[in-house]
This record gives C-alpha cells, sequence and structure tokens, in this order.
C-alpha cells in the first residue's frame, strides 16, 4: 500500500518508529543488513518506504561509532525508493559501563550498570534520517545531563537512603538513550527543530521504582527545556517526538509527566488516542509520540503497524507552517 499524496501543497512528513532493530551484540545488526536476507529489516525497510517521511527518528537501532549500520540501512531505503542523505546519531547512553552498581543487584558489568541499559555500548540506540541537511553547529545534545541535576528530580529511595547508592546517584544520567535538539533546514518552511527522546521502560525494577521515576523525569526533561530550564528553546517550528515508554492509562508508567506534555500549551497532539504498540499480555499501548507545536497546521496523520517489522508502529504527520 501507498500513503495517498498530501491534498496541501509541498507539507513536511514527519515520522518516528522505534524499529526494534538492535541485535545480541555490535556489529552484528551491520552483518544482518549487509546480507539483506532479514525478514525484519526488509519488513522495516518496508514500513519506512511505504510512509516515505521527509524526517524520521527512529529507535531500537544499533549505533556504532562509524555509522556503518545506519549508513547501510539508508542505503536499503534508497534502493526502495526513500533517499535519506542526512545520516545523524549521537553515541548514546545505552551500554555506556559505569564502575558502580547502578541496579542495586549487588554487582556490576552487568547490562542494569550502564549509564542506560545496554547488553553493549550501543545498544537500541536513536538516529535521524532525513531528506534535508541539519544545522550541525545547533544542535544540542543534554544526554550527559546528570539526573540528579534536572529541576525537581525524583531520585530512588529506600528506608536506607539514597538508592542503589549516593555515589551511582552521583554519577547517574537522566538518559536511558539521549535527550536531543537538532534543528533541520528545510525548503519548505526554513527550520524546524526535532526534540527526541527514548525513554527508559517504567517496568523491571523493585519497591524503589527507579526505571518508573527515570521515565517520568526523562518525560518531564522537555516540560523544563519547554519552560527555558537549560537554554532558550525554539519558539515556533518544532516537534516533540520519540518513544516515551508511558501510555497515559495503561501499564505501570507514572501518568503526571505523559500528561504534562499532552496537555502542555505550546505542543498539539494529532494522533491523540491512536495506540502506537501491541505488547503481548498488555495488549495495545500509546507510546510512541509525535506531539508538533502549535503553531502548526496539520494536515494529516497516521499510524502503520506492521507486526513483522517491530511490536511498535511508525507514526507520522504532515505539517505545514
Amino acid at each position: 500500500m501507498v500513503l495517498p499524496a498530501p491534498l496541501w501543497a509541498d507539507p513536511l512528513r514527519i515520522a518516528t518508529f522505534n524499529t526494534e532493530l538492535s541485535r545480541d551484540g555490535p556489529g552484528l545488526l551491520l552483518r544482518d543488513i549487509v546480507r539483506g536476507a532479514d525478514p525484519q529489516i526488509d519488513a522495516v525497510v518496508q514500513t519506512i518506504a511505504q510512509v516515505s517521511p521527509d524526517i524520521l527518528v527512529i529507535q531500537g537501532f544499533d549505533f556504532d561509532l562509524g555509522g556503518a549500520a545506519l549508513s547501510a540501512f539508508a542505503d536499503l531505503l534508497a534502493d526502495d525508493g526513500a533517499a535519506y542523505p542526512t545520516r545523524f546519531a549521537l553515541p548514546p547512553n545505552a551500554g555506556l559501563q559505569t564502575t558502580l552498581d547502578m541496579d542495586g543487584d549487588g554487582k556490576t558489568g552487568g547490562p542494569r550498570d550502564a549509564q542506560g541499559y545496554g547488553r553493549f555500548f550501543g545498544d537500541g540506540a536513536m538516529a535521524i534520517l532525513s531528506r534535508y541537511p541539519i544545522v550541525p553547529d545547533q544542535v544540542q545534545d543534554y544526554s550527559t545531563l546528570l539526573w540528579r541535576d534536572l529541576p525537581g528530580a525524583a531520585l530512588p529511595q529506600t528506608d536506607a537512603g539514597p538508592f542503589p547508592s549516593v555515589a551511582a546517584q552521583q554519577e547517574q544520567r537522566l538518559s536511558s538513550h539521549g535527550h536531543w535538539v537538532v534543528p533541520i533546514k528545510t525548503p519548505t518552511v526554513g527550520a524546524v527543530t526535532l526534540m527526541t527522546s527514548h525513554a527508559t521502560p517504567p517496568v523491571f525494577d523493585g519497591a524503589e521504582d527507579r526505571n518508573g521515576l527515570r521515565n517520568q523525569d526523562e518525560i518531564l526533561f522537555w516540560d523544563h527545556y519547554m519552560g527555558g530550564a537549560f537554554a532558550v528553546p525554539p519558539s515556533e517550528k518544532f516537534i516533540l517526538l520519540g518513544d516515551l515508554n508511558n501510555d497515559p492509562d495503561k501499564g505501570e508508567g507514572l501518568k503526571p509527566a505523559i500528561y504534562r506534555l499532552l496537555d502542555h500549551p505550546q505542543l498539539q497532539d494529532p494522533l491523540e488516542g491512536r495506540p502506537t504498540a501491541l505488547f503481548g499480555r498488555l495488549g495495545e499501548m500509546r507510546v510512541d509520540y509525535l506531539l508538533p507545536s502549535s503553531d502548526w497546521r496539520v494536515i494529516a496523520s497516521g499510524v502503520v503497524r506492521n507486526p513483522t517489522a517491530s511490536r511498535h508502529s511508525l507514526i507520522w504527520v504532515d505539517l505545514d507552517g
């Protein structure tokens, strides 16, 4: 199926998609892309080419320092008619090991002892593919922000004190993957700004609710950012998007944080109430978001599901300035 062309002249199509393409070790995603015989990779490529967004933010895609996997993946997309000359990724917190016990299990060196969960550095990271150039000297990367330095940070506590330890909280970054602010220069509406992150799932922890609190604060970062806590935020033509891992009505995530964004006066929600993922016994959930600033005119939006590709759907919106 090919999506119909928008009725408005030259809108900007933005999309986000948790591809779940992460593999079991470094270099394996590149191997599978190059081999060209992986049904999941084929399904992800077909799903993206079907929508053919101008700008795409992806999650669940393994990072490598040379960008080889992302370039090879973009070449596959180009072969399928969706060319993205701009390929962008920053080093993530996923799999960035510390020397401390970060999850309180009494051990070090495990996937949850990294700054963000990861079996290896770059496990299931973020990337951007774009038909238009990024403005590199205006990119803001908040991935190194310490969790404790977020205004009003809700750090986990137990009766014994800070969890898992004072030392861990002094080193723990907020972002499980990253928080990026990325301006892109488009020919139709000028500069647009992507504000993107991939929050930790609010599960896989204990009574201290470490992941639930972190998920909440990863989401609330954007409320603080729009309020000017870290830099002068964009005042127009921005889009907050990514996998926030928090359904407003279901699951274990703390709900006030996601409602803070959904009710934010500077944002609009063109996919209100639409589920974006299917998780086993939990069923359909809304965890992926694409929230344009309120000055955009939304022309169309949609959710494209391909179970062979990912449990997550690709979500997209057509915008006109």
